[in-house]
């Protein structure tokens, strides 16, 4: 018969077993995951934008970093970067893009209300959430020009909402929010803390641990670049470019609004980047020297919608020389193609390769006479349209700039609201996948559990026995309990 400590040996034995096996699956479950990509869309206060734009305040607002519209009156920001824990349901997550807010010009030309609200951050843990925000603002009266990185702008209305589980995307849909004592003060003094602001929605993807880089390719030696380099010049060849731009943020929101009633229809590569659309895969000529290009991109926007809208862009090309630069299109309306219609003429002064890019951002852009009649003269030769951006890449190490992230659209799953005794809308973290949240490694940890209790009986079983008759053991104050 085993002695009582060759007996206590393996049940320790078996319970370190157990224990090894499990501990990796509850890390997995613990372990957080990486916010990358997404939209927040925010009008911030409907009502102040039709008080800035409207005959008291005679101003205007303007998007910055890439910012964009969507719906009636919500601004999109984007590019979701921060983390978030499924277990705990803490989430940290930025986004990029801004809203300038102009009003009360004097009579130097300057205004009196000048408010920026960029970079919004939402924080939420424990139940309760703050949206963040960088504030540059002019105090009402004095004129004092404040500047503050991520004020605590406005309290996140979060009752009934259980952010434990997600995976991705995540999705938070028309969350109240209230004006914080701090954004009241950064917010110039127009609206008191309290003050109810528009609601938010936002929907963010996650990911896990990044994969390992792959090993890059050898490199080619100094004397095979320097030969390279040569042949590109001499050829004027370049090796990649894209051309971004909006064409219109008014005529965007006219196509989708309650007049247009219509939408957009990306196609041949194009992508959308929110605020702007970006035509890829550049080829032509560049001059560094002289600082001049003759590209065509690929991709294609239509633009469809009530009374008979039909506008269609494709083949777009771009022309630089002499600090000009002109953007051209096939124009499609009515049935009608014309090809190389000149559409906008924008500054490209600077043209020149910085780190093996030469770059354009937001180059201001008007409107062609012959651009004109593809709008079927909406608008009038010399209107002002969406800046131009552009980007050539002369060197294969060299990245285009990233286009604006705004994630992957909210499942079904993701975007019906969680609904707790508050009944409030509320948010809906996606069912968990295997490797994050709740799903196969909660059932795997309960597995365990029983497994572990399991262990534990069969060890205080054993050492009863082991003791022999009239013991007194007991499991002790650490044995699993039950609630």
């Amino acid at each position: 018969m085993p002695s009582s400590r060759s007996i206590r040996a393996l049940a320790v034995a078996l319970l370190a077993v157990l224990l090894g096996a499990l501990l990796p699956a509850a890390t997995a479950q613990a372990a957080s995951r990486t916010v990358q990509g997404g939209r927040l869309d925010w009008g911030i206060k409907s009502s102040f934008q039709s008080y800035v734009t409207g005959p008291i305040a005679g101003g205007s607002w303007s998007l910055t970093g890439g910012a964009a519209t969507v719906g009636g009156s919500q601004f999109r920001f984007h590019s979701a970067t921060g983390s978030y824990a499924p277990d705990t349901g803490v989430l940290t997550s930025g986004f990029s893009g801004g809203v300038h807010f102009t009003g009360h010009k004097k009579a130097d030309g300057s205004n009196e209300l000048d408010l920026t609200i960029s970079r919004p951050t939402i924080r939420i843990s424990g139940g309760s959430g703050m949206l963040h925000a960088d504030m540059v603002s002019k105090e009402r009266g004095t004129g004092k020009v404040s500047r503050r990185s991520q004020v605590p702008l406005a309290e996140l209305g979060l009752g009934g909402i259980d952010m434990r589980g997600g995976s991705t995307p995540i999705a938070l849909t028309n969350v109240p929010t209230t004006l914080t004592g701090e954004g009241a003060s950064a917010f110039a003094g127009y609206y008191t803390a309290g003050t109810p602001l528009d609601p938010i929605s936002l929907s963010v993807d996650t990911k896990g641990a990044a994969a390992q880089p792959k090993p890059s390719a050898p490199e080619k030696k100094k004397d095979e670049d320097g030969k390279d380099d040569e042949k590109k010049e001499k050829a004027g060849r370049f090796e990649d470019a894209a051309v971004d731009w909006g064409v219109r943020r008014t005529f965007r929101e006219y196509v989708t609004g309650s007049i247009g009633q219509g939408k957009w229809t990306l196609a041949d590569g194009a992508q959308d980047g929110g605020a702007l659309f970006r035509f890829p895969q550049g080829k032509g000529t560049y001059d560094a020297k002289k600082q001049t290009l003759d590209a065509g991109f690929s991709g294609s926007v239509r633009f469809t919608g009530a009374h008979d809208l039909d506008l269609t862009f494709a083949a777009v090309t771009v022309a630089v020389t002499k600090g000009k630069g002109t953007l051209s299109a096939d124009v499609t309306s009515g049935g009608t193609t014309t090809k190389g219609v000149p559409i906008v003429t924008f500054t490209a002064e600077d043209f020149a390769p910085k780190d093996g890019l030469a770059a354009l951002t937001e180059a201001p852009a008007t409107l062609t006479a012959e651009g004109s009649k593809a709008f079927n003269s909406m608008y009038k030769a010399g209107t002002a349209m969406d800046p131009v951006s552009l980007a050539v890449a002369v060197d294969e190490k060299a990245q285009l700039p990233a286009l604006p992230d705004l994630g992957s659209e909210p499942t079904a799953a993701a975007a019906e609201p969680v609904k707790k005794a508050a009944e409030k809308p509320s948010a809906a973290p996606a069912a968990a996948s295997s490797d994050s949240g709740p799903g196969a490694g909660t059932w795997a940890a309960i597995g365990g559990g029983v497994l572990l209790l399991a262990a534990a009986g069969a060890f205080f079983a054993l050492r009863r026995r082991g003791s022999g008759p009239g013991s007194d053991a007991t499991t002790g104050s650490d044995a699993p309990t039950t609630s």
